[in-house]
């Protein structure tokens, strides 16, 4: 099969039902780790293209790229969206720590009180459309 009908059929659903070789759990935090690895890959092919055409036309060298020392605002500012990007990214088990430590304290979790709080809005706004 050459490369083009194998990227032709890349997307294709499969035929039958999805074959699971891990738990499902690990199956699904493989599949968020493919996507973003997908994602990555997409934004690195598309940096690739702007260096070339950069270069080609003479506006910045690979060379000027590759020497390119960011100043310690630009580091500053690389450095949050890094650590901004992680905390999106590991946001579940930052989440499932928290629940954990809750029902360990007996206290409830973050989701627990938002569904109560959304819970208690909804009583509160029929209540109040019946007092009218």
């Amino acid at each position: 099969m050459s490369i083009a009908e194998a990227l032709r059929h890349a997307s294709d659903k499969p035929a039958g039902k999805r074959p699971y070789f891990l738990n499902p759990e690990s199956e699904r935090i493989l599949a968020i780790t493919m996507a973003v690895a997908q994602e990555l890959a997409v934004a690195r092919q598309r940096i690739d293209t702007l260096e070339r055409l950069l270069a080609a036309k003479g506006m910045v060298s690979r060379g000027e790229i590759e020497g390119f020392a960011p100043s310690r605002e630009d580091y500053a500012e690389r450095a949050l969206w890094t650590q901004e990007f992680i905390d999106r990214v590991l946001r579940i088990v930052q989440q499932e720590g928290q629940a954990a430590e809750a029902a360990a304290k007996g206290e409830k979790s973050i989701p627990e009180v938002t569904t109560e709080i959304s819970l208690d809005r909804d009583r509160y706004a029929g209540a109040h459309c019946e007092l009218k």
